[in-house]
């Protein structure tokens, strides 16, 4: 039985605009998770490089661990094992950005390859949604690209398509964290029929947009009347970062996942930093600290490693 694997998982995200809890994307910037499996050191021992380092510990509620134990627990009877995971990570945590999710997807992964079960990549998303709860973000960080996922008595499927158009993505990444249970809470219950037709033909048209490769359609496709508006008071700036990015080349501007992380869709000839740097600006103005990062489209998803 293999004892060591690495894994390396991409960042994610979901939404893509108005495409809620069912649209996502992988992006080009990953968590690298290195597990080993002993029978000499029992318990749960942990290493943090990056992200998280002050605050993520070996305990049960550890996502990368408790992941690879819940998978693991169910296809072995070897119970008393030491496992060691070395984390580098290079995702913001808490910022819409899919960090927990490369954790899930990794710890399924890992115990799917080191107990020999070589899951297809189907039955690893049916664990990762169960452990996270909803597919639109561990959807992309197991197939890499734009997803479509859809929940049918509560077993997800996806359906993963191929833009056919480069883009380049800016990340605007607030040094305020948002949790997901507070952006969640400001949604209300029930929204307008209109706001749910305005929302279903912008989801349709995002995909059709991308499938047929015409980005003078993403302007008007990437736009959200279900879920950014009401978390806009949430992230100090949002629509003057919008605006900003928008004026100095992007196509438009969204929450990715639930945020705090704002997210340009721009062609790859334009400027990035540019971009960045306005969005940056626009939020220091409205007194909030950020940093970004321009970025690609990932492909692959999650990939095993040579260790």
């Amino acid at each position: 039985m293999k004892k060591s694997i690495h894994v390396s998982v991409p960042a994610t995200s979901a939404n893509c605009g108005p495409g809620f809890d069912c649209l996502g994307l992988a992006l080009n910037l990953c968590n690298d998770f290195h597990y080993t499996v002993t029978d000499e050191r029992p318990g749960f021992h942990l290493e943090v490089e990056g992200e998280g380092r002050a605050w993520l510990k070996p305990s049960g509620r550890n996502l990368a661990y408790a992941s690879f134990l819940r998978v693991w627990n169910e296809v072995t009877d070897r119970k008393r094992i030491g496992i060691s995971i070395r984390m580098q990570n290079r995702i913001p945590q808490s910022r819409g950005l899919g960090s927990s999710s490369t954790a899930i997807v990794a710890g399924v992964l890992a115990a799917s390859e080191l107990t020999g079960c070589h899951f297809p990549r189907e039955r690893i998303l049916d664990y990762a949604n169960e452990l996270e709860g909803h597919p639109d973000n561990v959807a992309p960080a197991i197939y890499g690209g734009f997803t479509i996922s859809i929940l049918e008595q509560g077993r997800p499927h996806t359906l993963r398509i191929e833009p056919a158009m480069d883009l380049q993505f800016i990340a605007v990444v607030p040094e305020q964290p948002l949790s997901t249970a507070l952006a969640r809470k400001a949604i209300p219950a029930q929204v307008p029929h209109k706001d749910a037709v305005f929302n279903e033909s912008r989801t349709a048209l995002l995909v059709g947009a991308l499938l047929s490769g015409r980005p003078e359609y993403l302007a008007c496709a990437l736009e959200d009347r279900l879920h950014q508006p009401y978390r806009a008071h949430l992230i100090c700036g949002m629509e003057d970062a919008f605006a900003a990015g928008r004026a100095a080349g992007a196509y438009q501007c969204i929450i990715s996942g639930a945020g705090s992380t704002l997210m340009a869709y721009a062609s790859p000839e334009a400027d990035g930093d540019a971009i960045g740097k306005a969005m940056t600006d626009a939020l220091a103005r409205n007194g909030q600290k950020a940093a970004y990062h321009t970025l690609k489209l990932n492909r692959e998803g999650a990939q095993i490693l040579a260790e």
